[in-house]
């Protein structure tokens, strides 16, 4: 749906596509001779499968190694430049290397890139109900992809905690949203952010509180982000995760509305609706998403030679939340044992 869409104005999305509501062929990075079959992934997604595989694999939480030695094993050599970003090249040689992976992401140029909040998604799900878990797995396996409480991972731990949040029983748009403003970053004056995430999301809802639609939506949004002329311009974790937040706000967490709002807000199309729909699907589920959708991205993934995974949508889920099983059930042990010492 997203893809071809990527760095688009709204204005250009509106007049050659009316507002979008389904899925199209697209090519990226200049490579015109691979027109993607519709429901193609690209690079956030190849991200989140390598958490997945790793996930799966360990059967719990996981950590930049168990992380690094996905990208080893799993990553397709082929996959940077084509269906993820041309620095994932480099970053996957020296994950080869004896670098300790918490050590790697520090050679990555963009620090403060949306790479890691809009591919997250799996260490909120492993973490679910459990935001502070969800917490220190990001600030721990975002070393892989940036520096130590740099902007990148500050803002990726809005992503899990809002997913961590979600899962809880009765959870609301209005629990999920506590939890970002009660566990994430607040003003820090040592590094010149007085308002601090909060209070850039905080800003961004009341600036948007009126808004019904996405066409409401993104002409408010001109107003607070319009930047260009530097390489992903478009693409910082602040900008894109907070109008995730306010589409979670605005959709009230229906997971197909937030997808339609994702790739008709022009920008990065592609990150603003895979963090919006993955928080909005925590909260209230797949169910509203048509079932074509779900069968044309099943579709796509099997003809893709350049992707890190050929599992289905629903062999991940499934994967995934049978590694949540596998974890609670290690825990329940532990406690049954200690109990009866």
């Amino acid at each position: 749906m997203t893809g071809n869409l990527y760095g688009w104005p709204y204005e250009r999305i509106e007049r050659e596509h009316g507002l979008l509501d389904k899925l199209l062929s697209y090519t990226a990075y200049g490579k015109r001779d691979w027109v993607r079959e519709p429901g193609t992934t690209e690079d956030g997604v190849e991200r989140q499968k390598l958490m997945i595989t790793a996930i799966i694999e360990k059967q719990d939480r996981i950590n930049a190694e168990d992380l690094r030695r996905a990208w080893v094993d799993h990553m397709n050599p082929s996959a940077a430049g084509l269906v993820s970003e041309p620095f994932e090249g480099p970053l996957l040689a020296m994950a080869k290397t004896h670098i300790p992976a918490s050590d790697i992401g520090k050679y990555c140029d963009y620090s403060g890139l949306v790479s890691l909040s809009r591919s997250c998604h799996p260490l909120g799900l492993i973490n679910a109900g459990d935001v502070h878990g969800a917490i220190d797995d990001i600030r721990e396996v975002g070393q892989l992809y940036n520096t130590a409480n740099s902007r990148g991972i500050l803002w990726a731990e809005v992503t899990v905690v809002a997913i961590a949040a979600a899962t809880k029983p009765g959870a609301t748009v209005d629990s999920v949203i506590g939890a970002v403003f009660d566990n994430c970053d607040k003003a820090d004056t040592r590094f010149f952010r007085p308002a601090g995430i909060r209070g850039e999301i905080e800003r961004a809802l009341k600036l948007t509180a009126d808004c019904t639609d996405v066409r409401d939506m993104r002409r408010k949004f001109d107003s607070l982000y319009s930047g260009q002329g530097i390489v992903y311009a478009q693409s910082y974790a602040n900008e894109i995760v907070t109008k995730a937040i306010c589409v979670l706000k605005m959709t009230k967490g229906n997971t197909w509305d937030a997808m339609k709002a994702g790739v008709n807000m022009g920008r990065d199309t592609d990150c603003l609706t895979a963090v919006a729909a993955g928080v909005c699907g925590a909260l209230s589920g797949a169910n509203s998403i048509p079932p074509e959708i779900v069968k044309q991205v099943d579709y796509a993934t099997s003809l893709n030679p350049h992707t890190n995974s050929k599992r289905t949508l629903r062999e991940s889920s499934d994967g995934l939340y049978n590694a949540f099983k596998a974890r609670l059930a290690k825990m329940k042990t532990y406690i049954q044992e200690m109990d009866a010492a």
